[in-house]
């Protein structure tokens, strides 16, 4: 059974910097984008950032210059590294990993809370 591991959340205060990481537990065949989106309390989840498996990246507007996203092939784990972080940044993020054959997989969320 496949599981997306999340680690990394938090809470710490504005300015500050966070880390998150996912990890495949379990097979995925032929991974072609790993991400992370977020949904804020009473909003709809958004995409925060994506990395295709040629290393391509797409951010949200709103984290371009304070966000980066990198993965770890070999180790099927993507990771968020977050810079700058102010309160409009608080969310549930949630690692999504999509297959070349149309599966798609998400991880159960970590809490990010930036207090001002």
């Amino acid at each position: 059974q496949v599981q997306l591991v999340e680690s990394g959340g938090g809470l710490v205060q504005a300015g500050m910097s966070l880390r998150l990481s996912c990890v495949v537990s379990g097979t995925i065949r032929l991974i072609n984008t790993m991400g992370w989106y977020r949904q804020a309390p009473g909003k709809q989840r958004e995409l925060v950032a994506h990395i295709t498996s040629g290393g391509r990246t797409t951010y949200a507007d709103s984290v371009k210059g304070r966000f980066t996203i990198s993965r770890d092939n070999p180790k099927d784990t993507v990771y968020l590294q977050m810079n700058s972080l102010n309160p409009e940044d608080t969310a549930v993020y949630y690692c999504n990993v999509n297959s070349w054959v149309g599966a798609v997989y998400w991880g159960q969320g970590t809490q990010v809370t930036v207090s001002s």
